[in-house]
């Protein structure tokens, strides 16, 4: 009987310590951003640190981005290392939003929970692949409609304005477009301008430094973030032309806030980037304790800021 016993036990105890390997005691999630050279998701990283150090026998967290907005490629493969780590779950803010949608369904498919902040993933490409992950973030439409308009209250009907566009493939980038084009159709202003400048700095500077000189009547550039606005005040004080051209950026990042202050920045909005990636880390959570839900998308604060609606 001790014989038969004895392999029983064996079994038993392997099986239990597999459960407990399989099941870490706190779950690993994954916050896989965009570049950490912008400020605005070095803020995102500090908000989710501070969270999970006041959580922390709630879940462990891997805080990773890329350098380059551009760099699709290392983002893809940031998720991939996510997945060979085995993490419960993965925030996921999406440098292009077609092309990560193939390495998300890999990801849902091996079991792990996937919540898309920031930047939506592309709804057409999801449904070709039948992918179905939440969406956690703010309507950036509204927002850069807000930003419009307090830049066309202090506009005439006709007035040229230009548009600097984030990165062709981000949606967030293109519903602040169409929020920058809805303000100035509601304004009668006239749009002279929109090309991308890539979400960068320098290529914000280069772009509007060769628009002054093209478009010496122009009278305002919206700018899809604070870091291309950024670079428009640069060239603009570069070319004479400060003071003399509105900017308005989008983030609300630290770097803008003295210059919408000053009025060297008419107007920015902000969508609470310390947060942004708590929404989805703890939506993310949620569905980790409930398994088999169905999420749904979730919609998080955009404000309007201005010299006298300072965040």
């Amino acid at each position: 009987m001790r014989r038969r016993l004895l392999p029983l036990c064996l079994v038993a105890c392997a099986v239990a310590c597999s459960a407990r390997e399989a099941t870490p005691a706190r779950p690993v999630v994954a916050l896989v951003m965009k570049s950490l050279a912008n400020e605005f998701f070095k803020t995102m990283e500090d908000g989710a640190r501070q969270h999970q150090a006041a959580h922390q026998a709630s879940y462990e967290l891997v805080a990773t981005g890329i350098k380059d907005e551009q760099d699709v490629a290392r983002q893809i493969a940031l998720v991939e290392q996510m997945m060979a780590r085995r993490v419960q779950a993965i925030v996921l803010a999406p440098a292009d939003s077609k092309a990560l949608v193939s390495v998300t369904r890999r990801a849902v498919d091996a079991g792990i929970v996937v919540v898309n902040i920031d930047n939506r993933l592309d709804r057409d490409a999801m449904a070709e692949r039948g992918l179905t992950v939440p969406f956690v973030g703010p309507d950036n439409r509204a927002g850069a409609l807000a930003v419009g308009r307090a830049v066309a209250a202090r506009l005439a009907a006709g007035d040229p304005v230009a548009i600097l566009e984030g990165a062709p493939n981000a949606f967030n980038g293109i519903e602040r477009t169409r929020g920058f084009v809805d303000a100035a159709r509601e304004a009668g202003l006239q749009v002279v301008r929109s090309q991308t400048a890539n979400w960068e700095t320098a290529r914000a500077s280069q772009v509007v430094s060769a628009l002054v000189t093209e478009q010496p009547g122009v009278k305002a550039i919206l700018c899809a973030n604070d870091s291309m606005a950024l670079g428009a005040v640069a060239a603009l004080k570069a070319a004479g032309r400060q003071g003399r051209v509105l900017v308005a950026g989008f983030d609300n990042i630290s770097a803008v806030r003295a210059l919408v202050k000053s009025g060297d920045i008419v107007a920015t909005a902000d969508q609470h980037g310390d947060q942004l990636a708590v929404y989805g880390i703890e939506y993310a959570l949620q569905q980790l304790a409930t398994p088999g839900a169905t999420p749904a998308d979730r919609q998080t604060p955009v404000d309007l800021v201005t010299a006298n609606r300072l965040q």
